[in-house]
Parts: structure tokens; C-alpha cells; sequence
């Protein structure tokens, strides 16, 4: 009988590690409509500065679009929180600096991006070279990068401009109002 006390601890105590593990952090959720604060230029409040410098990113939506904040060495950049590649959450991603830009890249499958541009890098070499040897090139813009604009100690983002398109718009189009924040596979 005792053992299966104990069985029965182990696997409530499993349970709760995985559901811990399974919610992840907290993204905040601003829906586009109702609640978030749209100023009268268009802008949308996504947070207080302080709180989004001590957590150094944030992700929001922006007219039902997931938009990840991030604060990095004294700056704030904004970009769809999917990967232009295949949809990997951004936000889960570690910042890295490239030939010194920062760079997102993607837990996924490790496609590198820009912060400051939404440039796709890859590293290739020009094999005419006598001895080639890798360098960074560009892809050009691949995600959406979206304005922020600091405001009394707010952190407000710009809508996006859809007249343009970028490869990362299929899957915000596809994650778009999905409820929570899906930024998990």
C-alpha cells in the first residue's frame, strides 16, 4: 500500500514539473482591440520601459499579430515573434552579435536575424577564393521589423505597414489571434 502512495506522489509531482515546463514564462497579451491602449497616431502601449528592461523582452500582439520586444544592450527592437523560415518563436531565441549587429537567431533551426534591419544572415564562402573562408552575407529583409516609440516611460509599437510584404507575414498571418501566444511547438 505504501509504495503505492508513493507511486502516486511520483507521478503527481511528475505531472506538476511538466505543466510547469509546459506554460513556460508569461507573455503578455494585449488584445488589438478594447483594453490595449491605442494612442490617437496609431501607436499601441505594449508596456511600462522599466518592466521590459528587466525582462528583456516582451511579446505582445499588435492588431492581433505577435510581436516580440526586445531590449538589448540600451536599445528596444520590435519583430514578429515567428521566424520567417519556418514559424520558430523568436522569443525563445538567444541574442548573439554578428559582425556587430545583434542578432536574434531562431531556437529552431538557427536562422540568424537582425534586430535592427530583419536581414536574414548566412554564412558562405566564395569558393574562386584562394582560400575561402566563411563570411557573414545577407539574404536581405526577411522579417518584419516594427517601430517602437518610447513615450513618458511607456514602450508604445506602430502598426504594421501590409503595403509591403515580408516573408515572415505568412506565419504572423498564420499564428494571428490564435489566442494565447503561441510561441511554443
Amino acid at each position: 500500500m505504501l509504495d503505492l502512495v508513493v507511486l502516486s506522489l511520483h507521478f503527481f509531482l511528475c505531472f506538476l514539473i511538466f505543466l510547469a515546463i509546459w506554460r513556460g514564462h508569461k507573455d503578455v497579451d494585449l488584445p488589438s482591440s478594447g483594453t490595449a491602449e491605442t494612442r490617437p497616431d496609431g501607436l499601441i502601449l505594449i508596456g511600462k520601459e522599466e518592466d521590459i528592461k528587466k525582462s528583456q523582452r516582451i511579446t505582445a500582439k499588435v492588431n492581433g499579430r505577435e510581436v516580440v520586444v526586445f531590449y538589448h544592450e540600451g536599445k528596444f527592437h520590435a519583430l514578429d515573434s515567428r521566424c520567417y523560415h519556418e514559424g520558430g518563436p523568436l522569443p525563445l531565441g538567444e541574442i548573439e552579435d554578428i559582425n556587430g549587429q545583434a542578432c536574434i537567431v531562431c531556437p529552431w533551426h538557427k536562422y540568424v536575424i537582425t534586430l535592427e534591419t530583419g536581414e536574414g544572415l548566412y554564412e558562405g564562402i566564395n569558393p574562386l577564393e584562394p582560400s575561402p573562408m566563411p563570411q557573414w552575407q545577407s539574404k536581405g529583409v526577411k522579417q518584419r521589423i516594427h517601430k517602437v516609440t518610447i513615450d513618458n516611460g511607456n514602450v508604445y509599437v506602430s502598426p504594421p505597414d501590409l503595403s509591403v510584404s515580408f516573408d515572415s507575414d505568412y506565419f504572423a498571418e498564420k499564428y494571428k489571434n490564435g489566442g494565447d501566444l503561441s510561441t511554443k511547438k
